[in-house]
């Protein structure tokens, strides 16, 4: 039977997607800018590194391919300085976090893309509701390495989701989620995890099987929290929100860089139907409560907190994350961990002392510009 290709890709290698928002500086509102601003960089040198996204009031950032965490900063670093030059010229600003505070889906304009265009005909207003994530894209050397990495990786989905959590509001309103975003995105048609299949051969049938039901028409349209990227070779890992800082999205990429490495090299454990019962118990608890949530393991049933399982996983994969060089950046990971800190909570803490969601965004604004 057919078996779909997979480009071949150094193990453990790591590529990195940011969304972020487009603000008016004066207001904290979003702002329909992105098809101004992707015409105005055609012929700069990073004009392949930023790209649209569904609605005006996106972009997303997208870094080449990095062995190192410390060359993806460099280079996010230098495209940073490239866009707020641009936002400088044209009188706006940038931001990160899951989810807009404030901002009223209906209000936001679909970028003239026809594969965006596609997607808004068939959601409707999903698409306009779209919310902004960090995708980190990790290589692998066959098929099944990048099978198995998506099964194993399922296991650590409350981890990301708790340590990128960035949206715990929506429509002026505190939803009580670290990650409402997570939530949010759930709705989306072919979210959630991949189906159960074990070989690539399995995989490819049930690709075709859908492409040939007219259910989708590439890899793109799936939505899962973490998938192969077969045309590069990668897993990605699509679960987290977009951190508020390029500083906590490059710690967040080496952390799952360094357990990835450890669970290509090491295939510490096998995959069953099993770990998938409570995907969604996880799931929720860290959208819910984020470090504090709960945590079951699925290899052996035992409850732990989300943050307790973190600083666990940092020690079983020490070996890997010194050898990767990032041993600096899990260390200030671990400390936002034991203080029970994340993006959610530090606007939280803005939002108490402002009392005001246009001050909350503004913030935000000024940490996606100096933050580091």
């Amino acid at each position: 039977m057919k078996r779909l290709g997979f480009t071949t890709s150094e193990e453990g290698s790591l590529g990195v997607e940011i969304e972020f928002q487009i603000i008016n500086p004066k207001t904290g509102h979003l702002m329909s800018r992105a098809k101004e601003l992707i015409r105005s960089i055609k012929q700069s040198r990073y004009q392949d590194h930023i790209k649209p996204e569904i609605t005006q009031s996106m972009l997303e950032i997208n870094s080449s391919i990095h062995s190192s965490s410390k060359s993806l900063y460099k280079e996010f670093l230098k495209i940073r300085a490239f866009l707020l030059d641009q936002a400088k010229k044209m009188n706006l600003y940038f931001c990160g976090g899951g989810t807009h505070p404030y901002q009223e889906w209906a209000s936001r304009k679909i970028f003239p893309a026809p594969r965006f265009r596609n997607i808004s005909m068939q959601q409707r207003y999903l698409s306009k509701r779209s919310v902004c994530g960090l995708h980190v894209h990790i290589g692998c050397k066959n098929a099944e390495d990048a099978l198995y990495l998506t099964h194993t990786l399922t296991r650590f989905v409350p981890q990301f989701i708790a340590l990128s959590a960035s949206s715990p509001f929506f429509l002026e309103m505190d939803t009580g989620y670290h990650s409402s975003r997570s939530h949010l995105y759930s709705l989306h048609p072919l979210s959630g995890v991949m189906p159960y299949l074990l070989t690539w051969q399995e995989f490819s049938n049930y690709y075709y099987k859908m492409r040939k039901l007219g259910v989708i028409n590439s890899m793109k349209d799936f939505f899962w929290d973490i998938k192969p990227k077969p045309e590069y070779g990668t897993v990605e890992v699509r679960v987290c929100d977009a951190p508020l800082t390029i500083k906590k999205a490059v710690l967040i990429a080496a952390y799952i860089q360094s357990l990835s490495l450890y669970l290509l090299r090491e295939k510490p454990v096998s995959p069953t139907a099993d770990q998938y019962l409570i995907y969604e118990y996880n799931r929720f608890q860290a959208s819910r409560y984020g470090f504090a949530g709960d945590f079951i393991n699925p290899y052996n049933l035992r409850h732990t907190t989300i943050s307790n399982d973190i600083i666990n996983t940092i020690k079983t994969i020490r070996k890997y994350t010194h050898s990767l060089n990032n041993t600096n950046l899990i260390n200030r990971l671990k400390k936002d961990v034991l203080a029970q800190v994340n993006d959610a909570t530090l606007s939280r803490n803005i939002y108490k002392k402002t009392h005001s969601f246009s001050k909350v965004v503004l913030q935000h604004c000024a940490l996606w510009e100096k933050g580091s």
